[in-house]
């Protein structure tokens, strides 16, 4: 006797699919607005954070629109598919806790590390970033020089490696459409405040408050995102 396989599900897969069934069988109709998210966490006994994360993985699938301040509404007409993509199959919120653990360790690193020249070099990066007010490709762009360099500052190259991995996962169509709809427009000048703090921290070569000012700014990456308002 062959038994099937189990399929394990990341906790937003299953919500997004059980909330296709839902709409696939009429309880929410092509143009009906969803409950809100306090509401649908209640219901389903799970944090915010992994609803908003499912409602984004439906966005993307065309099964919802995400009308920022207005809500959620399903699509019309209904696609066809019988379940969400799973395209770029991780946690949002998982990469963003996994920055925070790496990050603060490559932080504490450099501050102990670094060379006079990468000093120098961080400083003109965080100069740049602090005159960016926009979250777009400029301010990107510049925010990936910031880490990269962060990490090589620690003086190992698979350290490095390893946060270009991290980095480029936020390209997925999910990060890109959750900042898109929950980074507010001032999203850069808090980023900017944390880079000065980090950069002066390891420019002062202290590394417990590299350590630390890197943990609150992806804290501070985190609310922003999934913070439940």
């Amino acid at each position: 006797m062959e038994l099937p396989t189990l399929k394990v599900e990341r906790l937003y897969r299953q919500i997004s699919n059980l909330l296709i069934g839902c709409i696939k069988q009429g309880q929410f109709p092509a143009g009906a607005m969803l409950p809100p998210e306090r509401e649908l966490a209640k219901q389903l006994g799970v944090s915010r954070s992994s609803i908003r994360e499912a409602l984004i993985a439906l966005e993307i699938t065309g099964w919802v629109e995400i009308r920022t301040g207005n809500g959620v509404y399903v699509s019309n007409p209904i696609p066809k598919s019988i379940e969400a993509s799973s395209e770029d199959e991780f946690s949002l919120k998982d990469l963003i806790k996994a920055r925070q653990v790496f990050e603060a360790m490559t932080a504490e690193m450099a501050a102990r590390n670094a060379t006079d020249e990468q000093r120098i070099e961080l400083r003109e990066i965080t100069q740049d970033l602090i005159q960016l007010h926009i979250n777009d490709e400029k301010f990107l762009h510049e925010d990936k020089r910031f880490h990269l360099l962060i990490s090589e500052m620690s003086g190992n190259e698979v350290l490095r490696d390893m946060m270009e991995h991290l980095w480029n996962k936020r390209k997925s169509s999910r990060f890109v459409r959750l900042e898109s709809h929950y980074a507010e427009t001032d999203f850069p000048l808090e980023m900017n405040r944390d880079h000065e703090n980090i950069a002066q921290a390891i420019i002062d070569r202290d590394p417990q408050r590299a350590r630390t000012c890197m943990e609150l700014h992806l804290q501070h990456v985190y609310d922003r995102l999934f913070i439940e308002k």
